[in-house]
């Protein structure tokens, strides 16, 4: 198939694809922010009538305390607490369904996530799994969320996914590792408490990470052919807070205004994922994720630079604004000058924040079979432009870090 073809077969698909989120009700967020704001929470929910919720988080969070002190605030409000501890990175569809035995056993009437983004996208799919028939595998896809959920609320302690303000959730088959995608305008929590005091203990290589998972989303929502002016803004908004905030966070974890910035940075990201999704780079880090298992924030951080080098000639007039927006292109530069010096810029970045630039785990043997599952993903994105299998190898060979992946890059 010629890329003209391709070019046109995607844009027809993206047409198409873009009528029922264009017809989506409008979303509702109620959003608690800074100091005191997990107790706000708490309290809202109390007021709900809520009895007895099931909180999903993960071990090291209850072990650290910060399971605790949502649970302690719950239980002032004579509301019953139930914990499902037994969240891991790239939660699976096993973790659903015991999440979902606990929260039946209980008869719990509502569901908090405390964590990052997989305990949230695991919280999300439990408690639409709860009002359908029981089985999350059912509702992968788009839109296939029939029946209300049960009531969730979100208290993220991690600055990245922006899953607490998605209509979206990513869970894992647990034999194939395949990474599934539920999107529903239902899967979007009532509430979220953004309280910075319960990040101020996050190691500095998760802050890192994290961060550039949400300037992922933010760049690639304003490069979006979906972006709309709303989006737009929110994308805006959070790239500068994180080029802003992000080093502070990541050099001293005790910044409470570095940890409020991050995590209203993130969602705003995650608010302009809903109206833009996100593109190439999640295309191949998803790959990664799958493959050797890599922290879905490090493999966004890691593919990015190259990524947005290979989209630059498309997609060179928002990066380009973006440039201008952090103040490292001018106004003497030319567009494709400041869209490039954004570019690097987001390189730069990695490397303040100690993010290496070659992924260890990636192998040679690998890479045709990486790209060929990327390119898929990637053609389903509102991406400005589509990779070819040839492209997105070039793009994996460039984190290749043995001499034999440098020869071949060098070809």
């Amino acid at each position: 198939m010629t890329k003209f073809l391709r070019t046109l077969l995607h844009r027809v698909y993206l047409a198409v694809m873009s009528v029922p989120f264009k017809l989506m009700p409008s979303l509702s967020y109620v959003l608690f922010n800074g100091r005191g704001s997990t107790a706000q929470l708490c309290q809202h929910m109390a007021r709900q009538g809520l009895k007895r919720v099931l909180i999903v988080s993960d071990k090291p969070l209850v072990e650290l305390g910060i399971v605790a002190r949502a649970a302690e605030a719950l239980a002032e409000q004579q509301v019953e607490v139930v914990i499902y501890d037994g969240i891991l990175p790239d939660p699976t569809f096993t973790m659903v369904e015991d999440g979902l035995t606990l929260a039946r056993q209980h008869s719990c009437d509502a569901v908090l996530a405390i964590g990052g983004g997989s305990s949230i996208d695991c919280a999300k799919t439990i408690a639409a799994a709860a009002g359908n028939a029981g089985d999350g595998r059912k509702l992968v896809g788009y839109f296939k969320v029939k029946q209300p959920p049960l009531p969730l609320f979100a208290l993220p302690t991690t600055s990245g996914t922006g899953s607490e303000a998605t209509i979206a959730a990513v869970v894992s088959d647990p034999d194939s590792h395949e990474k599934c995608f539920i999107a529903d305008p239902k899967l979007l929590p009532q509430a979220v408490a953004l309280d910075a005091e319960l990040m101020l203990g996050m190691p500095a290589p998760i802050t890192a990470a994290t961060g550039m998972d949400a300037l992922t989303h933010a760049i690639e929502t304003y490069i979006s052919l979906w972006g709309s002016d709303a989006s737009k803004g929110y994308s805006r908004a959070a790239v500068k807070m994180i080029f802003d905030y992000l080093p502070r966070a990541y050099r001293d974890g005790g910044d409470v205004e570095a940890r409020e910035q991050m995590a209203l940075a993130a969602y705003y990201a995650g608010m302009a994922i809903n109206a833009a999704s996100v593109g190439n780079v999640h295309a191949i880090a998803h790959q990664l994720g799958r493959h050797y298992g890599t922290p879905h924030g490090l493999a966004n951080a890691l593919v990015m630079p190259e990524v947005l080098r290979f989209m630059t000639p498309a997609a060179q007039r928002p990066l380009a604004e973006l440039g201008q927006l952090i103040g490292a292109a001018h106004s003497g530069d030319s567009e494709r000058q400041a869209a490039e010096k954004f570019v690097q810029a987001v390189a730069d970045l990695n490397q303040r924040l100690d993010i290496p630039s070659q992924l260890d785990s990636l192998l040679e043997e690998d890479v045709a079979t990486i790209a060929a599952a990327a390119v898929k993903e990637g053609a389903g994105y509102p991406v400005p432009v589509l990779m070819s299998r040839k492209e997105c190898q070039a793009i994996l060979r460039s984190l290749l870090s043995s001499p034999e992946g440098a020869a071949v890059v060098a070809q």
